[in-house]
């Protein structure tokens, strides 16, 4: 970054020099041309003078150096030409400084000379006798000019480039130097400096963006954190049914249980079995949540349909539970996937089965609320302790762990419901009284 503000400081620096440079001589070159002009006159002025007093006989011993003297008559003829044979030269009534003269007194021109192959001055007078009096000069090139000019010009230069060098490095130290020294981790702490006026909005935005690493490196510990408690508490949760299932196989298999008990043994073998099948499909499926389920597709799906779907799969659970579950409410289309919301149902009334008394009631309700699809899943069961309402959508967490071993489950039905949630842009709302029941109200957007 240094050296490309070092560069462009040099560059635009030098640039300006020479440009300025040939304005300079521009400006010279036209000034000397005026010079010029100016000292011709004032030779033609004498010359003029001189012939009038003494007439041709002014040109026998006359020198002019770097002049060229011409005299014409009143038709254009060359009667005298100090550099050139009159008598070979071409009638000059048309040029202009002649018919300029002849017109009103006094002519002048700048032109190229076909007959010398320079650039001249041309200034002419008409004498009282009718002819006119020329002189003109060699005007010096632009070139030749600045040739004549070099060595001023080559010093100049140097010490311009001398000079620039060293305040395009001041420069370009005066602009890096407070980035270099800026604060990255607290950017902040320099906007009081009037130095870091011009660079607020990055300053802001470097301080965003800090801020937002900050949240994302926090974000990044926490799902770390999760991921271990998971993987750990995943493999607590399967290693309790192979366990079990792997002692009652191997006491089947030495013979050791009374044939009266064997059909209990195997039903226990069969419940885990269910059990760990359980788990392991619900990781999955939340494995497919936490990656967004893209690879299911969405579709138009009713909620009051998938909800007696769900209600259908549990009656014999709830029957067994002695539990009451109904379905109630109208038909509500939403934007969704609708497996995920089956599932979101079916652990949301799971879970209000297994956490009541025998005799309770699960009510499921369908219905449509001010442009939104309201799913509300009632229970008058033991209730959530008001503590631990933030903390049911986590993995494995349960709040009565004793309890939660008698009616079994993977622990992971309430994140499965919030991940599901996630994903459908609907609302979570939880209201329970510890004794009296549960309410768990998902609110879903309708499709536009």
């Amino acid at each position: 970054m240094s050296k490309k503000i070092f560069n462009s400081i040099w560059l635009i620096t030098l640039s300006v020099l020479i440009a300025s440079l040939f304005i300079i001589l521009g400006a010279v070159y036209n000034n000397f041309t005026d010079r010029q002009f100016e000292q011709l006159r004032g030779e033609l002025s004498l010359a003029a003078k001189g012939i009038s007093q003494g007439g041709m006989s002014y040109f026998d011993d006359l020198d002019m150096q770097d002049l060229r003297v011409t005299l014409i008559t009143g038709n254009g003829t060359i009667l005298y030409d100090n550099e050139a044979d009159s008598s070979q030269m071409v009638n000059h009534l048309e040029r202009d400084e002649i018919r300029e003269a002849m017109d009103s007194g006094y002519g002048e021109s700048l032109r190229y000379s076909d007959t010398l192959s320079v650039k001249q001055l041309y200034t002419a007078k008409l004498l009282p006798d009718g002819t006119v009096l020329r002189l003109s000069v060699i005007q010096d090139t632009f070139w030749s000019l600045l040739l004549h000019l070099l060595p001023a010009i080559i010093l100049v230069l140097l010490l311009a480039l001398i000079l620039s060098y060293f305040l395009a490095s001041r420069i370009t130290n005066m602009i890096v130097r407070p980035l270099n020294s800026l604060d990255l981790a607290s950017p902040m702490t320099a906007a009081q400096d009037p130095a870091y006026s011009e660079i607020m909005p990055l300053l802001e935005r470097l301080e965003a963006q800090h801020r937002q690493i900050e949240k994302d490196h926090e974000e990044l510990e926490r799902t770390s954190l999760i991921r271990q408690e998971f993987t750990a508490n995943a493999s607590h949760e399967l290693k309790t049914p192979l366990h079990v299932i792997s002692g009652y196989a191997e006491l089947l298999e030495s013979g050791m249980v009374p044939e009266d008990d064997t059909q209990r043994f195997l039903a226990r073998i069969s419940a885990e079995s269910k059990r760990m099948s359980k788990l392991v499909e619900d990781i999955i499926d939340l494995s497919s949540l936490d990656s967004g389920a893209a690879d299911l597709p969405r579709e138009k799906a009713d909620l009051y349909r998938i909800a007696l779907n769900a209600a259908e799969s549990l009656e014999e659970e709830a029957e067994e539970a002695g539990i009451h579950l109904s379905v109630s409410g109208e038909s509500v289309f939403v934007s969704g996937i609708p497996q995920v919301l089956y599932s979101m149902i079916y652990n949301l009334c799971i879970n209000a089965i297994k956490y009541s008394e025998r005799g309770g009631i699960t009510n499921v309700t369908v219905r449509k609320n001010a442009g939104s699809a309201v799913l509300t899943v009632e229970d008058n069961g033991i209730g959530i302790p008001r503590e631990d309402l933030d903390r049911i959508f986590e993995r494995f967490y349960r709040v009565d762990k004793s309890h939660s071993k008698e009616v079994g489950g993977t622990g992971l039905g309430l994140s499965i419901v919030k991940h599901g949630a996630k994903i459908h842009g609907a609302d979570i709302h939880v209201e329970s009284v510890l004794g009296a029941g549960s309410v768990f109200t998902l609110t879903f957007p309708l499709p536009a």
